[in-house]
């Protein structure tokens, strides 16, 4: 059972990890305040659920959807904003929802609010039919990332994340990319929100506190930003880590974090960027096109 929570936990980073990837790694917009839209998507699903009475499977997708529409207005602010400017608003926004959270009553204020459990059929849903759900959507998010990361999309995308000027001379509307990233990216958060929610059975503003922003940022770092596989690697790392250095009781976070500045000092490009050693053994080992090995190499995958 307590591995299940555990797994639950990493199913649910992995999404997060994977929409900041569409938005950070494929586009190369800073987004810092990622757990805001995170925290949209809990508390529009709890409301829907316990005062509109709605079902857990309406206020899924309700809960992505006003997350993916608040993550379109920050799209069309970074249109006007960028890079650093972009990442201080993104801070900005993750601190004024948690404070709306923290202080408006509707949203349960400082007692947080109590969410109704999630049910198919009359059925209460249990930890195993959320590990069903999140398998279900990691591998609906990962082929999405495949789709955009191999086609003119990810190349637009690509573009904008290595010299958005020159993209746009070519002819791209860099514009409503960039909006287009934002709102995936949003949306899937605005799901993974929602699945947190109903699990946790209960939610309160520093669930979705800027730290948690930065945990999920450092997911996708370490695994590799702009890989396709590298934040769901980043995500399971991160989550277990603390479980695993329960043998070290009080300093296990310390190691954690002492890991994790290494990591990020020696293998900046993450663990499967592209000329990292991990990613160049996978592509060591890759098979050729005529059943040969094929030769060291970048992997983005």
């Amino acid at each position: 059972m307590y591995e299940q929570v555990v797994a639950v936990n990493a199913g649910i980073f992995m999404l997060l990890a994977m929409s900041l990837n569409i938005i950070t790694g494929f586009a190369g917009q800073p987004n810092l305040g990622h757990a805001a839209f995170f925290g949209i998507g809990a508390y529009t699903s709890a409301l829907l659920v316990a005062k509109a009475k709605a079902g857990f499977w309406l206020a899924l997708p309700a809960a992505g959807l006003v997350a993916g529409l608040t993550g379109m207005l920050l799209g069309l602010i970074s249109v006007r904003v960028r890079e650093d400017f972009l990442a201080v608003t993104t801070i900005g926004i993750n601190f004024v929802l948690v404070a709306v959270f923290q202080y408006v009553p509707f949203f349960g204020a400082s007692l947080g609010l109590v969410v109704p459990p999630a049910t198919v059929f009359g059925r209460r849903l249990d930890t195993g039919g959320f590990l069903i759900l999140l398998l279900v959507l990691n591998i609906l998010v990962y082929l999405l990332c495949l789709r955009v990361r191999f086609s003119w999309l990810g190349l637009a995308l690509g573009g904008i994340r290595n010299d958005e000027q020159a993209t746009a001379s070519l002819g791209y509307n860099v514009n409503r990319f960039k909006v287009f990233a934002f709102t995936i990216g949003t949306f899937i958060a605005g799901l993974a929100g929602s699945v947190y929610a109903h699990f946790m059975g209960f939610i309160m503003s520093t669930d979705f506190s800027f730290p948690v922003s930065v945990s999920i940022m450092a997911m996708a770092v370490l695994g590799g930003l702009g890989t396709i596989s590298g934040p769901l690697l980043g995500a399971a790392i991160l989550t277990l880590a603390p479980e695993i250095f329960r043998f070290v009781a009080d300093y296990r976070m310390l190691v954690y974090g002492g890991l994790l500045v290494l990591m990020m000092r020696f293998l900046p490009q993450g663990l499967l960027g592209e000329n990292s050693p991990l990613a160049n053994l996978l592509e060591r080992r890759r098979p050729g096109p005529a059943g040969r090995v094929a030769p060291g190499g970048g992997n983005r995958g």
